[in-house]
């Protein structure tokens, strides 16, 4: 019985053995990893460009303010008003910072500042033929005025505030505030019949106005196209499409008398304008 005992006791132990070696190991719990909600809280700089559409230099108010110039707008041989309208190309860049209230969506708000040039430069003429003088041979009573406007915008910057609300990714805001442009503005009266100038007034500075709009952006996922843009390594990608509406200056200019051109004359001018552009931005900072 004994010698049938302890080989039954060894086989029992070496089969008890094999049958735990055989069970599945008890894996660790899964760590938990949350899944990074974006904000678009941060800083960022970026660059755009577009096309400024409906572009108007607008010189209105003009009136004689020495001698009898008067009677020339009165007849209509100089205009009380006059629109130079222009389109062209902008492109420059931005920086600015957005703080989000809450994650995910919420309510954003903003300042950004942008400095763009603008291919705005464009010379309009007109001219009137009227009789001046009654009683005399037609040839001698015809006098004919020309008068040209050039209306020209170098570069345009805003300082703006934003405000707007977050779908997770995609930001819908409105814009508005502080607008500045390197102005071109010129006004030339020539003789009557010639083409020697006979009154010049320039306007060759920077004014100020104001600015407004509104636009969406959107984040771009890090596996995307513009993702792989992201030279800078900031923290997220966005695109952006937005509007403006701008104004500057209305400020009055003279347009005194030369080559012995008696009295002088003053226009109002301003320079508006609206554009629509796209751009990319470089965010930085996820807190």
């Amino acid at each position: 019985m004994k010698k049938l005992l302890a080989p039954l006791a060894t086989f029992t132990a070496l089969t008890a053995t094999a049958t735990a070696a055989d069970l599945p190991r008890r894996a660790p719990p899964p760590v938990f990893t949350p899944v990074p909600v974006f904000t678009w809280t941060g800083a960022y700089f970026g660059i755009n460009a577009g096309y400024v559409f409906d572009g108007d230099t607008r010189f209105d108010r003009t009136v004689g303010t020495q001698g009898n110039n008067n009677v020339a707008l009165a007849a209509g041989l100089r205009p009380v008003v006059a629109h130079v309208r222009d389109d062209g190309f902008t492109g420059g860049g931005q920086i600015g910072y957005n703080y989000q209230f809450g994650t995910g969506s919420g309510i954003v708000v903003g300042i950004e500042a942008d400095a763009a040039y603008t291919d705005l430069n464009r010379l309009e003429t007109f001219s009137n033929t009227t009789n001046l003088s009654a009683g005399v041979t037609p040839s001698a009573s015809q006098f004919t005025r020309v008068n040209q406007y050039r209306g020209g915008l170098d570069f345009l910057g805003t300082v703006r505030g934003r405000l707007g609300y977050a779908f997770d990714r995609v930001l819908v805001y409105g814009t508005g505030g502080f607008a500045y442009g390197g102005v071109d503005n010129q006004v030339v009266f020539y003789g009557p019949n010639t083409a020697t100038p006979f009154f010049v007034g320039r306007q060759n500075n920077i004014e100020t106005g104001y600015a407004y709009g509104g636009g969406i952006e959107y984040a771009v996922p890090t596996d995307s196209f513009f993702s792989r843009l992201n030279f800078f390594n900031s923290s997220a990608v966005t695109v952006k499409v937005e509007y403006l509406h701008f104004e500057l200056g209305n400020r009055a200019i003279p347009i005194p008398g030369v080559n012995g051109a008696p009295g002088a004359y003053a226009a109002r001018v301003r320079n508006e304008g609206d554009l629509v552009r796209a751009g990319i931005n470089y965010k930085f900072g996820t807190f």
